[in-house]
Formats: structure tokens, sequence, C-alpha cells
């Protein structure tokens, strides 16, 4: 039964595994670990230990932290507040103890909760990078904060002011401070942006469908801080000198470049030529560094703005902004707190009071303070421990991304999902690192994320797993231990088929790359197991862009619309879907590409070496992108040669699938007419089908038949070949393939005569054929010469038109190449058996010059029975020599007389009778080819009677009457089932032959 398609994120089936999914804090992803442990995957070392081992590192330190904090709360709540409660100072220790006790008590409260504890207490991701945009909101708010207060806002009752922007004639420089509200604007301005951080990924994802809106805030938000500079300068400044107006050039200047830099991101054409032209590859990387270099110096002339001794003061708020704009959650402010909570107290060291380190415990008053500073000692001494670690665990994690970066690069996971992609994995190992027990050993690896991820239930984790498993594939070592971990996961197995029928147009990549990746495990799967494969993979079939047109005699569109599948591979869609795939340009590919282009000479000097270096370390692989192999029909196909190639039920399957025959068939025409492929396209599709169906029609025994005459009945399939062989275009492999086609064919007998009656194709195959080898052929072309040579000699088989047909086609120029490719030994096999076929069945044909050709070639055919080792080649030559002994049987016997090759060709043959006693399936008719040629001798000249008597032919010929087998009657075997059935019994040959023995006796 084949799924149904679904929507995006609908799963097909609970799955026990299924339960991952992305969580969003601060832009980065999460992957929750299942509550299972991950499966082994494999001895040896592994493309993911290195970040393992960083990974356990900062785990450890925060696991340790945990506990700390945990000790503490307890110590805190049971020991200090449960213990010394009335003795505690009210105005430090009790206070500080409470703060800790509540601050623990947040993180632990939230641990069960992860999406809490990620925001506010959580190592990785405590730091986050500043970014390209990070520069803007920092100049963004340090502009409004300062503005503010020039134009002396109102808080409340009071005016509480940082800066009192008040400039005096004699002093225009001075900048007035009130340290006191000063300080709690500054705080509330800096709380109010960390709250703005914390919210900008939920505003971000309200805006996640206002394209436009997105577009136009990424457009002019460089142009904020320029102008809030300007109201700046121009509301504190009062008298013009030099520095103010070189202060308003440079102003003006950022405002130019800013609005340059906006009008080339507009998706105008001529705007997108005039920016290609004068940049190139390299525009997305200027566009960055002159947009930085411009906040840059809108922040120094913001500094500025109020003169030297006040540049210190914004210095320092915009290093306050930096800070914030960098924190991912408060792991690093409440490590913070914890620390200089513990070290106030534990350096003054005044538990009892002012000056106070110690007590008199001879005094009774004081009986109940005797344990509380050592108690007070080891609580601060674990708060310290553990913000310590925290802090540690955060810095640690700063450097996470050079062996994020070093798993990228040895995994080839390239462009900036392969970024996303290996800091999901990150995230994956952290979150097994953090379950469980501290020290148990645990297996953690790309293959199980991988499973996982494609378990999940966001569309977006989905579509990393696939990828990197396509990419996991690609490499021997863990293509090995992946196949092996998916044959163990049979549910995974189906939900990656199920996958192929997710029609929604969010889910194209997917579907993509599931198709990819099936393509790569088909080898290994059996169909039977995962019901309903072959009927997925053959609606892939229907995802192309053929317009079908039908008859207008039977065509209606009463009762039917029009269905549109949303993954069309071809060239019209060819740019929704690049545009699916996540953005492949980062930073670092663009300083890649912009290196590359670096003259010879700065090639050569040491600096640009170690920036090449430092760029090596950081930098990333580029992402392959999307070809024309990535249709969805031609992978269909490829899935479909894999599972063919892999089980004889599979290609079981394959033949019940309604339908699917003609689909494959149908990618054989070479017409662009009808269909919207580019030429490259329509390549591929033809090279995927006639691979598909060489495959197909190459399967052995009763299922290869059932194929094969499934094949054969198409009416165009032959149409589709003949265009393929006479397409100059078509690579040598692709018409290889469609003369194996024919060749596969050929083997049945109605066929065979159906291919003989399109004159066409004995044309174009005899021309492959006899077309001679050149000094600088290549194996593709004699491999093209030979399998021609094979179709011909399967047409021929049998079959007297064609050999009529094909001997009228070259005349004596087709027996003449024949007996000179005897001497070759590639071609020998496939000459001699035309050459005994022509002989069978076009002898009245046979011209003089025909004749003498055949009598030139029967020295070489004799010397090759007489050295001959394999049982196949034997049997092919002893047919011709006896047929040439039917048609020039003088030419033969003065050859065995002039040779003195008689005795030795009789013992040859009557060794071969003995030694063949029970039959073989590559060569089933060695011993009625030898009858034939005893009895065709002794029927010339009964002379040869005597030798065959000589050499005890009457016995073997008892022998192999009492060991005939029935798989002698057929020419040829593909598997265990005999094709081309004798019209001659092997039991009538063995008489006719002791008949002639018996009178030659007598």
């Amino acid at each position: 039964m084949v799924a149904t398609p679904r929507r995006r994120g609908a799963s097909c089936k609970p799955l026990p595994r299924a339960q991952a999914m992305a969580q969003s804090t601060g832009g980065e992803h999460h992957v929750p670990m299942p509550a299972r442990g991950g499966g082994r995957a494999g001895t040896g070392d592994t493309l993911e230990k290195p970040l393992n081992g960083f990974v356990r590192a900062v785990a450890l330190i925060e696991r340790l932290g945990n506990a700390l904090g945990t000790l503490a709360f307890t110590w805190a709540t049971v020991v200090l507040l449960g213990g010394y409660p009335t003795v505690l100072r009210q105005g430090s220790d009790f206070w500080f103890a409470t703060t800790i006790v509540f601050l623990e008590a947040s993180r632990m409260f939230s641990r069960n909760n992860k999406l809490d504890y990620q925001l506010f207490f959580y190592t990785r991701g405590a730091f986050k990078p500043l970014g390209w945009n990070g520069l803007t909101v920092v100049v963004i708010f340090t502009s409004v904060f300062v503005l503010s207060l020039t134009l002396d806002l109102a808080i409340g009752d009071g005016v509480v002011i940082l800066v009192a922007a008040l400039v005096t004639p004699g002093d225009g420089d001075v900048l007035l401070v009130t340290r006191g509200d000063g300080v709690v604007l500054l705080v509330a301005a800096l709380v109010t942006l960390a709250l703005l951080r914390f919210v900008s990924p939920v505003l971000a994802r309200l805006l996640i469908r206002g394209n436009l809106i997105r577009r136009a805030i990424s457009l002019l938000s460089p142009f904020i801080p320029i102008l809030f500079v300007g109201l700046i300068l121009h509301r504190v400044k009062g008298i013009i000198d030099t520095s103010q107006i070189a202060q308003m050039v440079a102003l003006v200047l950022l405002f130019l470049v800013a609005l340059l830099l906006t009008i080339s991101r507009l998706r105008f054409p001529s705007i997108i030529k005039l920016v290609d032209r004068a940049l190139g590859s390299k525009q997305d990387f200027w566009h960055r560094i002159i947009l930085n270099s411009c906040m840059l110096t809108t922040g120094v002339l913001l500094a500025f703005a109020f003169g030297p001794s006040s540049s210190v003061i914004i210095f320092i708020i915009e290093l306050f902004a930096v800070a914030i704009v960098c924190l991912g959650n408060l792991q690093i402010p409440a490590a913070i707190v914890r620390v200089v909570l513990a070290l106030i107290r534990l350096i003054p060291h005044d538990y009892y009071g002012d000056n106070v380190r110690k007590i008199d415990k001879s005094d009774p008053g004081n009986g109940g303070k005797i344990n509380l500073a050592p108690s007070l000692n080891i609580f601060y001494g674990m708060v310290l421990g553990q913000g310590t670690l925290y802090s540690a665990a955060c810095i640690l994690e700063l450097f996470s991304f050079i062996p994020r970066r070093s798993l990228a690069r040895r995994g080839g996971f390239g462009g900036r999902w392969g970024v996303e992609s290996v800091n999901l994995y990150y995230a994956y190992a952290f979150e097994q690192y953090m379950q469980g027990d501290v020290l148990a050993p645990k297996n953690i690896n790309l293959n199980d994320f991988a499973v996982d991820s494609i378990n999940s239930e966001t569309p977006k984790v989905q579509l990393h797993g696939i990828r990197m498993m396509h990419c996991l594939l690609q490499k021997q070592p863990t293509r090995r231990r992946f196949i092996l971990k998916l044959n163990r996961s049979m549910e995974t197995m189906a939900r990656l088929i199920n996958m192929l029928v997710w029609t929604s147009p969010e889910d194209t990549i997917v579907r993509l790359f599931a198709a990819k990746v099936t393509a790569e495990l088909a080898t290994s799967i059996r169909v039977v197991t995962i019901p309903g494969t072959i009927q997925v993979v053959s609606a892939l079939l229907g995802c192309g862009n053929q317009q079908k047109r039908g008859s207008p005699l039977l065509g209606s569109k009463v009762g039917h619309e029009k269905i549109h599948d949303s993954v069309l591979n071809a060239d019209d869609n060819q740019e929704d879907r690049l545009d699916a795939v996540p953005d492949t340009g980062s930073l670092m590919e663009t300083q890649d590409r912009s290196t590359q282009q670096v003259g010879t000479a700065e090639q050569n000097s040491r600096i640009f070496r170690c920036c090449q270096g430092i760029t090596k370390l950081w930098s990333i692989p580029q992402e392959e992108p999307l070809t024309e192999q990535d249709l969805l029909p031609a992978l269909a196909m490829l899935i479909l040669d894999g599972l063919a190639s892999f089980d004889q039920g599979n290609c079981m399957e394959i033949s019940r699938a309604s339908g699917l025959i003609p689909k494959i068939i149908s990618f054989t025409s070479c017409r662009t007419s009808g269909t919207t492929y580019t030429d490259a396209q329509r390549k591929v599709l033809v090279k995927s089908s006639v691979k598909l169906l060489h495959r197909l029609t190459s399967v052995e025994g009763e299922i290869g038949i059932t194929l094969r005459h499934k094949v054969s009945k198409y009416p165009f399939l032959l149409r589709n070949l003949v265009e393929i062989l006479r397409d100059g275009t078509s690579s040598q492999e692709v018409r290889t393939l469609a003369e194996g086609i024919i060749r596969n064919l050929a083997i049945d007998e109605n066929t065979r005569q159906v291919i003989g009656r399109i004159q066409v194709i004995t044309t174009l195959l005899m021309q492959a054929f006899l077309k001679p080898d050149r000094p600088s052929s290549t194996d593709a072309d004699k491999l093209l010469r030979e399998v021609a040579g094979q179709a011909l000699a399967m047409l021929a088989m049998d079959n007297v038109n064609n050999c009529l047909a094909m001997l009228g086609e070259a005349g004596h120029e087709f027996i003449e190449v024949l007996t000179s490719m005897i001497h070759m030994d590639r071609y020998r096999c496939v000459a001699a058996s035309l050459l005994r076929n022509i002989c069978q069945h076009a002898r009245p044909e046979l011209k003089e010059p025909d004749l003498k050709e055949l009598s030139y070639c029967l020295r070489q055919a004799l010397e090759i029975i007489l050295v001959a080792d394999d049982e196949a080649e034997l049997e092919i030559f002893i047919g011709l020599t006896s047929q040439i002994c039917k048609v020039i049987p003088g030419d033969f016997a003065r050859e065995l007389e002039d040779g003195h090759l008689k005795d030795r060709f009789v013992k040859r043959l009557v060794d071969a009778l003995n030694a063949n006693l029970e039959p073989s399936a590559h060569c089933p008719g060695i011993r009625r080819v030898i009858l034939e040629q005893a009895i065709n001798m002794i029927e010339h000249d009964s002379r040869y009677a005597n030798c065959f008597i000589g050499r005890r032919m009457a016995e073997a010929l008892s022998m192999v009457e009492e060991t005939a087998s029935e798989a002698e009657n057929y020419s040829l075997f593909l598997g265990d089932v005999g094709l081309m059935e004798a019209r001659v019994p092997l039991s009538s040959l063995v008489a006719t032959a002791k008949q002639l023995l018996a009178i030659r006796r007598s």
C-alpha cells in the first residue's frame, strides 16, 4: 500500500525515535536527545571524534558547576537559612544567601523546562557572535541613547540625566555627568537593550512572512545611526570650526556610501549587472566590509561628538552595548553575579560584624555562632567555584568553532547548511552529554544524529538530517557503517521512503535529497520489507514536465481537473528549487573565492600566506550545487536500477508494478517536443532510462523473461532506440546501452523477428560493428563495437530473414570483416557466431568471394579449437567449423590434410565430448556442436569415421546417450532458465552419429 502525501510537518506514523525537535533560542536550533542511548557506530577513528571530545569537556565543566550549585542551594537552605536564621547579619550575609538561593532555585527549577533553561542558564550559546547586523544595532542603540540625553528627556517627575548636554561658551567639549541618576538611566537603557536582545528572535519570527517589511528593515537600517549622529552633531555643536566641518563631511560621505550600498542591493536587472561587473563574485564580501566600516566610523564620530574628554564614556557605553548584544542568554551575567557576591563576602570575612574575624567561644552568648564562619566559607566557596566553572565553560565554548569547522571540512558539509548541520549536531551531542551519568561511556555519532533528525517532526531538522545522510553516504568508511545501521532500522527506512511522496512545495528539497539518499541505499534494500516502495518510486517518474496530448477522438476534460505536482525538476522550476536550498553564500566562502583571484605577486608575500592559513582554519567547504542529474525522474530510475541489481525479489516487484515500464520507456525519447526539458536534462533522462532498461532486460530467470516481454510490448521503444543510435550527440555509453537493450530483447524469438523487420536497426548496428578500430580508439569505442556485434549475433540466431538482411546490407564486405575479426581476441567469438549463423541460414546467398574468405579463416578457427581453454569459446568455434564443413567441405578436408591436423582435431573433439559429461549454463550446447561437426565430417567423407572409431567415439556416444540432459537442447541460459531451444533433440544427433559409425564398421 502506497503511503499518502502529507502536509509539511505531519508524520506518517509515530515513531519512537521521532521525538527530536528543533527549538530556537537566539537563532540556534537544538535537537533534544531521545531517551534511549545511541547505537554503536563501529570501531576506529570517526569524523566526529574531535568535536565529541570538546563537547564532553564543556559539558563536564558545566555539570560540575551544576553539582556545586545544587550543593550550595542545599547548604544555604538547610545549614545557613535553616540553622542560622537569626545569627546571619541582616545587612549582608542573610540577603546575600537569600539572593544566591533564589538564583540557584531559578536555575534548578527551570532545568526541567529545556526552553527556559536554554534561555537563561545554558553554557552552549552563552556567547553569540556580533554578526554583520550586531554592530549596526550597537551604533543605533548608542545614538538613540545619547540623542535622548541631548534632548533632556524626563523620567517620572524628576529629570534623570546621564549626560547633561549643557555646553557652555567657554568649555564646549565638557560633558557633565550626574553620577546618581545617570547610573540609573544607564542601567535602565542597558536593561532595555538586553530585553530587546532576547525579544528580537520573537520579532523575527513574527516578521518571517512579511518579506517586504524584513527587506525594508534590512535596507534602511544602516541609515538610522548615520541620521542620529547628524542630529546629535546639529544639537550639540555651536560654533563651526575645522574639526566640525571634517565631521560633517565624513557624515555626508558615510551617507552617500550607505546610499550606494542600498542601491546595489535593489533587485533591478541593470543594477545587478553593474554591480556584477564592478565586483563580480566578491560583491557580498565587499558589501559587508564596507557596511561594517561605515558603522565603525559612525561609532567613532558619535564618540567624538562631545569632544575628546567625553569619548571615553561613549566608548564604555558602546562596549557595554556590544557585550549585551553578544550575550546569548543570562549564563554569563549569572556567573558574574555569583563570583562577585562570593568575593564580596569572602575577602572581608567579617561575618560577625565590623573588624571581627573571630568570636570568643567561651562567651555563652556566642554558642550559636561557633560554626557560622566555616559554614559561610563553605557556602561562598561553592558559589565562587560554581561561577568560575560556568565562566570557564562559557569561555571554552567560545572556541567550539574550531572543532565544528574542522568537522564541516572533514565531513564535506559545505555552505551555510553545512554550518547549520554541524551546529545542530553540536547541540545534539551536548544534550546527550548533559544527560545520564557523568562518566558513563556514550556512543554519540553522526549516524544517530542523521537518523534522529529524519525522524524529527521539524521540517528544517529533517532537511539537515537528510542532507547530512547524503554526505555520509559519499564517503566509504561512513557509508559502510551507515548502511549497517539503517539495515537494523526498518522504521527509518520506511520514513525515508515515505518522504518521497511529500508533495508540499515547502518539502521540495527534502523530497529531492530523500530521493538521492534512497538511490545510494537502493543496492541494499529489499522492497518486501517496506511495502509500497515500488509504487512510491514509480510516482516520482510522474514528476516530470512532459505535456501529454491525447487523441481528439478519445481525449476529454469532463470530470477531470489538472493535477500539478509542486516538484517539477525542469528548467522552469530550477530557480525555485535552488532558492529552496539553504543559502550557500557565507562570508568565508566569498573570501576563499576572492583569495583565489589574488595576483601571483601577492601570493608570494608572507602576510598573504598567513591570512590564507587563518582563512583555511575558519573556512568551510563550498556547497555542491544542484545539477541536471538532480531530477526526480532520473533519481527514481537510479533507485530502480539499484533495487534491480540487488535482489531478484525486487525485480519481481518491479515487474508487477502497474504502468511502471511504460513510464521508464517514455524517457528514452530523444525528441524535445512536448517537454520543457533542457538539452542537458533530456540527455540525463535518456541515459537514466536506457541504463535502467538495460538492467531490467539483463535479469536472469523467469522474472527476466517476464520483464523482457513487458519491455518489448511497448510500441515506441524500438523507435526511441533508433533515435538514440542515430543521434550524433548521444554519448558512447548511451548508444552502447541502447545496443545492449536490443541484444537482450533479441533473445526472444518473436521479438527477434520484430526487430529484424526494422531494417534501420540492422543498418545502424552493422555500421557500428563493421567500423574498424583506429589507433586512437578508446575502450568505450571498442565496447560500443563489441556490443553491436553481440546484438547482431543474437538477431542472427535461428532467423533466416535477419541473416539474409545482414548479408544484403553489406555484401562481400560483411564476410570479409568477420573473417578478419577471427584474428582479434576481443571480437573473435562474436564474429565466429555471426559467421556460423550466416553459413547456416544464408548459405545460398554466399558468393565465391565469400567462400574464399571462409576458407582463409578456417586455419585460424581450427587452431583456436586445438588450444582453447574456455568451453564457451570452444563451442562457438566448433559450431563455426561445423557449418564451414557443410558449406565448403572440400576446403575443410584439404585444410585438415595439408596442415596435418586431422588426427589432432578428431582427438580434440572426442576428448571434449568426454570432458563435458555434465552441461554447464555458460556452454550448454558444446556436446551438440561436437556431434554436428562429427556428423558433417563423416557425411562428407566416410573415411573420417575410422578416425573417430580409432579415438573410441562409440564409447563417447554411449556416455552422451546415458548422460543426455534437457538443458543441452538450449542455446544459452540466463540464470536457471534455458533460451532458444534447438529444433533437433540431442538424442537424435547421438542416434545419427551412431548410425554413421555402424555403417562404416559394417
